[in-house]
């Protein structure tokens, strides 16, 4: 089983806060929802303008799209391309966008690289020509679609011929409000003592309030301490083309039927801690719609979710989420039914408790936090199936593809004289994130390596000094240990490094001691070996005592005879052979409870130690590990696949299968190049040759990690797209693995 990861970088696309709208605010809603749900999640929005001057947007709106702006929608797409946004969510309703319905936002569609998730807000049952053009299209650039009633489900299946399993049905968020009585809000609006009607919402004619308020003479005659509260400003539209004309015959008609004290007209947009508080005084909640064909319906799910009594007419949404006697339904544009059931639920009290009970029960699964881990699942869903129709690795010629021809600009432009940066944003150094250890150690080994392979320049040579003069001054002859971050500015950002970092530096200099020809090189690095080396008898890290085992034979081809050096390599093999015993099982050959990073390294030093010391159950642990590791990373058509870093792999868990990291790549390259020297098993060398593939694209993606125009290799490989940073770590995994595979093609043999 493989475990998928979480969306990290959102967009949402739509209508926004400050704008007046039903759309507008449920796009504040579940983006704030998802990012206060995953706070590890970057959530960015752009919002759709209907107005010259626009909005005064909140930090949340990255960039904004001019409505009816054709070019502007082109604009938004490379911003979110450029971005490396992995999901987008667009909130779609015809008359939110520009062109034809809304044709314009297929634009912005078109151009995006990344998987699209689709909420619509309205599905029509008899569209015109034009939008129905615009939901076959809307369907072709859409990885998924969410609805918010089953009637959207049924009407996307039948009427537009969508595919079931591309369809998630998932509730309008509601505001978590708790169960309790409507008179602790009534003092804020002035009707303590009353029973509230509330109707909210943007007002227009399809609303129907009309009807609530010529029942009202029917509804006082019963109770006279009634009061209906009508809240929300005129929708922007109908204000543009008419004013308030049709509040103004609201209010004439309130005036004409002697209701005017009992009939409060709040002519205003409110914010949602606002809302809750009228939502809170609410008795009971009127949606009069006269339009059966609404398939959503924003403040029918707050005021349900908050547990209050509902009367609504039957639209599509009001049908099913008022079903079991979880609200009152009305026939449309009946004045009597409307009164008649105000009138009854008020003198049953009992009855209307229990309704609102289970109004309230059935929201818990509608409160925004449910709803935001719902969506993130449909986004995951929606990478999934982008990666299903990505290239496949089939398309790939057969056999190992061949080594590209070596090209170092992208190194040296990383690197300064002192040494070479840790990150980059795209191919461009990133001074912000400055340098550390673990770098500069891995570049020194590459280093070291083509002077080896006989390809060492002057540009190489300055690299090999500038990460050596790195690692000794990041030696603390104090402590005896190295430190790994340092700023751009060149200030340690802490005492002492990890103890991987550590044992990486040990595993630089002591490859510089196995190999180099440069005498200066190897004087410094013996002296920071020996020095460095005692303090790993202290540590706890299985992968620290991996790499200071894979040092320790580096430094033993050349001073076979240092018996404290050996002992060394002596206690941490049993240590590593211990913990091995611990964990493994038939069916886990492994040595700890969980596969995380480096994995392969930990086999590598077990294949080491039991060859050179002829031990013939460590040389086994190390291969048998490896073939399961190899075995369990390697897809039913033969590519290689990386245990994913978004999760790793738990014993008797799911397998994360993304982000793949190019680290683990070249661990199994150099674990598997050591197999194949120890038995001259051809199947070790392939196997080396076949991780390297996954580089060039033979992967689940079919893309090339590897970027031919600069020499560097991208960060990682994600479930629909590749992270288009090329920072050191990635870059140097492709380096180092590139030069070992050189090495074996030259026919190399190791030696004690």
């Amino acid at each position: 089983m493989e475990k998928s990861p979480l969306t990290s970088h959102l967009a949402f696309v739509g209508d926004y806060v400050p704008r007046r709208c039903g759309i507008a605010t449920f796009t504040a809603e579940i983006c704030e929802a998802i990012a206060k749900e995953f706070p590890n999640t970057k959530c960015i929005v752009g919002s759709v303008n209907d107005r010259e001057e626009g909005y005064d947007y909140p930090g949340r709106v990255r960039f904004e799209i001019e409505e009816n702006e054709i070019a502007s929608y082109r604009r938004a797409a490379e911003f979110l391309n450029i971005n490396n946004v992995e999901v987008v969510s667009v909130q779609h309703e015809f008359g939110i966008y520009g062109g034809p319905a809304g044709s314009h936002l297929l634009e912005l569609l078109r151009e995006l690289r990344m998987p699209v998730v689709t909420t619509l807000h309205t599905v029509l049952q008899q569209p015109s020509a034009e939008q129905r053009a615009v939901m076959m299209e809307l369907d072709a650039l859409s990885n998924r679609f969410i609805v918010m009633a089953e009637r959207g489900r049924h009407l996307l299946e039948t009427v537009y011929g969508v595919a079931p399993g591309k369809i998630d049905l998932i509730p309008h968020g509601v505001i978590d409000m708790p169960f309790m009585d409507s008179n602790f809000y009534k003092d804020e609006f002035g009707v303590e003592g009353k029973t509230v009607l509330l109707t909210f919402g943007l007002l227009s004619p399809n609303k129907g309030i009309e009807m609530v308020i010529e029942a009202m003479p029917a509804i006082l005659k019963q109770h006279p301490e009634v009061v209906y509260i009508v809240l929300g400003a005129t929708h922007p539209n109908l204000l543009a083309s008419e004013g308030e004309k049709y509040r103004r015959k609201l209010e004439a008609l309130v005036e004409e039927l002697g209701v005017s004290e009992q009939v409060i007209f709040h002519n205003r947009f409110v914010a949602i801690e606002e809302l809750k508080e009228f939502i809170g005084a609410a008795d009971i909640y009127l949606t009069p719609y006269l339009n059966e064909a609404q398939v959503t319906s924003g403040t029918l799910a707050y005021t349900f979710g908050a547990g209050k009594a509902v009367i609504s007419t039957p639209y599509w949404h009001a049908q099913e989420l008022l079903a079991e006697e979880r609200g009152i339904l009305v026939p449309f544009s009946n004045v009597g039914a409307i009164a008649s059931s105000v009138n009854d639920i008020l003198s049953q009290p009992t009855r209307m408790t229990a309704m609102r009970k289970r109004a309230w029960k059935h929201g818990r699964e509608m409160i925004w936090p449910v709803v935001a881990r719902r969506y993130m699942e449909s986004f995951g869903r929606a990478r999934e199936s982008m990666s299903e129709v990505s290239v496949a690795p089939a398309a790939l010629p057969e056999g190992p593809l061949p080594l590209p021809e070596l090209k170092l600009d992208h190194l040296f432009t990383m690197c300064d004289h002192s040494g070479i940066f840790q990150h980059a944003i795209y191919n461009v150094p990133n001074f912000h994130e400055g340098y550390c250890t673990d770098d500069n150690a891995r570049a020194f080994i590459f280093t070291v390596l083509l002077e080896e392979l006989g390809m060492s320049s002057p540009e190489v040579d300055r690299l090999s000094s500038s990460c050596l003069a790195f690692l000794w001054y990041a030696f603390d002859g104090n402590t005896c240990r190295f430190r790994n971050f340092m700023s751009y500015s060149r200030q340690w950002l802490e005492l002492h490094g990890s103890e991987d970092s550590h044992a990486r530096a040990l595993w630089a200099v002591a490859t510089a001691l196995g190999r180099s020809k440069n005498t200066g090189h190897r004087n410094l690095c013996a002296l920071l070996f020996q020095r460095g080396l005692p303090p790993v008898a202290r540590f706890s890290s299985p992968r620290a005592w991996a790499f200071t085992i894979i040092a320790i034979h580096e430094y033993l081809r050349t001073l076979s005879g240092d018996r404290v050096v050996s002992q060394m390599r002596d206690t941490l093999a049993t240590m590593l052979s211990g913990l091995f015993h611990a964990n493994a099982s038939p069916d886990w050959v492994w040595f700890e409870r969980i596969a995380t990073y480096d994995n392969a390294k930990l086999s590598h030093a077990m294949i080491l130690s039991g060859h050179w010391t002829s031990q013939g159950e460590m040389l086994d642990i190390g291969l048998n590990s490896l073939r399961w590791l190899l075995a369990a990373q390697t897809t039913a058509d033969g590519h290689f696949a990386p245990v994913g870093c978004h999760g790793f792999w738990p014993r008797g868990g799911e397998r994360a299968r993304f982000d793949q990291q190019p680290l683990e790549a070249h661990a199994m390259i150099s674990a598997c190049r050591e197999a194949f020297f120890v038995t001259r098993d051809d199947f070790w060398r392939r196997a080396a040759h076949r991780c390297f593939d996954w580089f060039l694209g033979r992967n689940d993606l079919g893309l090339s990690l590897y970027d031919a125009s600069t020499g560097g290799c991208r960060d990682a490989l994600l479930q629909d797209h590749l992270n288009q940073n090329q920072g050191a770590e990635s870059s140097l995994a492709f380096y180092l693995s590139w030069a070992e595979l050189q090495r074996t093609e030259k026919g190399e043999r190791r030696s004690s």
